[in-house]
């Protein structure tokens, strides 16, 4: 069985992410969404709560389930018996970052294959950081997200109760 690890921060998971998980079930036998727990970020969810969002996001999908990590990728590859690490291609700029990450993984674990996927253009501009933007000005962010994710995240930014780095979107 080839299994496949998709590991990021999913603060919050949105729409591209579903859609890499997605193609990359259709791919590997398993897929396991690992939420990092502590990444060097803003976040806007705990770790627990983005676990939740991811799991609900996957429910329906039974080749793909959900789990937090803690440490290095292949490491967490190692322990679970995971022979691939998938990572999603947004923009050019992703790549430098993807390639030097995928690089050093190769380094630290050269039995673990790195596999990227091109997002679909329809999720080509979104991140996390993005939606985060969008929902803080009070925007609408149904068309990037799950239900059960914009719900959270209204609340979350509901009557200013949290604040969040805001970009270029104001501009």
């Amino acid at each position: 069985m080839v299994r496949a690890v998709f590991p990021g921060s999913f603060d919050p998971v949105h729409n591209g992410h579903i859609d890499i998980a997605r193609r990359a079930a259709n791919i590997f036998e398993e897929v396991i969404v690992a939420v990092y727990d502590k990444p060097q970020k803003d976040l806007l969810f705990t770790p627990q709560e983005r676990l939740d969002l991811v799991n609900e996001a996957f429910k329906e999908d039974r080749r793909i389930r959900a789990t937090l990590f803690s440490g290095l990728t292949v490491d967490f590859c190692r322990k679970n018996d995971v022979q691939v690490i998938v990572r999603g291609l947004r923009v050019f700029s992703d790549f430098e970052h993807e390639f030097r990450m995928a690089l050093a993984n190769h380094h630290l674990a050269p039995e673990i294959e790195v596999v990227a996927f091109i997002t679909s253009e329809d999720h080509s501009f979104l991140s996390g950081s993005t939606v985060k933007e969008i929902a803080s000005l009070g925007g609408d962010v149904r068309d990037f997200v799950p239900e059960h994710v914009r719900e959270l995240i209204s609340e979350r930014f509901k009557d200013g109760k949290n604040s969040f780095p805001i970009s270029s979107l104001r501009d």
